[in-house]
């Protein structure tokens, strides 16, 4: 079905991108170590567009896809794990979603010869690409994904509007966030308009979960703890906690807005163990109302969004929980 598409942001500036694709004999779609919704989203939405043009596109993630986006079309499509310096590559290669090099998780040899082109929206990025188009107006980067295409003249199909949905409703919480605007929403009808169908994409983004994933989050929200006068939540997830319930990382994804749920809290911590390398943790951090936690994940060498970010810190759990909570205290000195 052919929609007339209302860009969210008319005035930015595609042509930059534009011609590195039209140039591109061989491109290579990428999006960060432990994907979420908007980087699988909007890979492949971008592979169905490209493709659909008789481009040559391969995707490749370190961790993959998720189980809860392989109902997507195209995630069968997606290669896993580490790059083989002498697998086939790209001349392109477009790294979606993510602020900086070194979350695609690639060896050097991945890039070589390539023009490296980074879309994103989050206002940490680290500008590593080539040709860097980065705009933290937009919601999720699968938004800005529905921008380029319409830039291109590209028009939506269902698979390409399913998986740009799919980005947006996971980065905008189910369109409750600050950044679900009026033009989200149009954007949204037009997916709808195109294909996308609501009900059984939410079914399979939340509410496919595992037994194992119900036990996950029990034994999560037992750790629970409210510190700084109710004002911050504390959850987190160790070895043995993987171990006890079956569940794996991916079991994890929602945990912490349990604890942002909390009437009084404006900063939510999730703490929880790397599955591959021991005395390593992810620590991410959700606000509410008023607490840049952008800013805070910055303080300790991550970054992210002002209402949804996050770091990754080595050491013990007693040693990474002091210095996380000592830059929490900061907030609220």
């Amino acid at each position: 079905m052919s929609v007339q598409l209302q860009a969210l942001f008319s005035e930015v500036n595609w042509q930059p991108i534009i011609t590195a694709i039209d140039a591109a004999d061989k491109i290579v779609l990428i999006t960060h170590c432990n994907p979420d919704g908007d980087g699988i989203g909007s890979q492949l939405a971008l592979y169905d567009a490209l493709t659909d043009q008789g481009k040559s596109v391969q995707m490749f993630n370190f961790d993959g896809v998720p189980r809860i986006y392989t109902f997507l079309d195209h995630a069968d499509k997606v290669g896993r794990g580490q790059w083989l310096s002498d697998s086939s590559g790209g001349d392109l290669i477009i790294a979606l979603d993510c602020g900086s090099k070194g979350r695609l998780g690639m060896p050097d040899a991945f890039y070589k010869g390539a023009t490296l082109l980074n879309i994103d929206h989050h206002a940490s990025n680290q500008l590593f690409g080539d040709i860097n188009l980065v705009d933290a107006r937009y919601c999720a980067t699968g938004a800005m994904i529905f921008d380029l295409l319409r830039a291109m003249g590209i028009s939506l199909t269902k698979a390409t509007a399913s998986a740009i949905y799919t980005a947006v409703l996971t980065d905008t919480a189910s369109f409750r966030l600050s950044n679900s605007t009026s033009a989200v929403y149009r954007m949204a009808a037009d997916l709808i308009d195109a294909g996308a169908e609501p009900w059984p994409i939410s079914v399979n983004v939340y509410e496919s979960r595992p037994l194992a994933g119900l036990k996950m989050m029990s034994a999560c929200l037992d750790t629970l703890q409210v510190h700084h006068e109710g004002r911050s939540a504390w959850v987190h997830i160790t070895h043995e906690m993987y171990e006890s319930t079956g569940a794996d990382v991916e079991d994890t994804e929602g945990l912490i807005d349990y604890a942002r749920s909390i009437d009084s809290v404006e900063v939510a911590v999730f703490i929880r163990c790397d599955e591959r390398r021991e005395h390593c943790w992810k620590v991410s951090f959700r606000g509410k109302t008023w607490v840049d936690v952008g800013a805070l994940a910055a303080s300790l060498g991550g970054g992210g969004h002002a209402y949804a970010s996050g770091c990754l810190m080595r050491g013990t759990f007693d040693e990474v929980r002091s210095t996380v909570e000592q830059a929490v205290s900061q907030v609220f000195a």
